[in-house]
């Protein structure tokens, strides 16, 4: 290995995938599994890595809406209960 790849195992792309970094996790396994093609446990964490990244990928609007009108609802919702609870200790 040389000096900027002595860190590439399969350790530090659990570990970065993990943390959220799948992007330099998948250049890992892709790296490892250039050098030793025969690692079933790479080829299966990369598949696992890509996975991962692929269902952490930003919603697209249409994904979105619902989630802000839900919100929205909850904090209209949560102004009227307010007011609600002044009214009755005044009561």
């Amino acid at each position: 290995m040389t000096d900027d790849r002595q860190h590439d195992t399969l350790t530090m792309a659990r570990l970065l995938s993990e943390q959220g970094h799948w992007r330099r996790a998948a250049e890992i396994c892709r790296h490892l599994l250039q050098t030793q093609p025969g690692r079933e446990d790479v080829a299966e964490a990369l598949a696992e890595v890509e996975r991962r990244a692929r269902q952490s990928s930003p919603k697209t609007a249409a994904e979105l809406v619902p989630l802000f009108q839900e919100w929205i609802d909850l904090l209209s919702k949560y102004k009227r209960l307010r007011q609600l609870r002044r009214l009755s200790r005044k009561l």
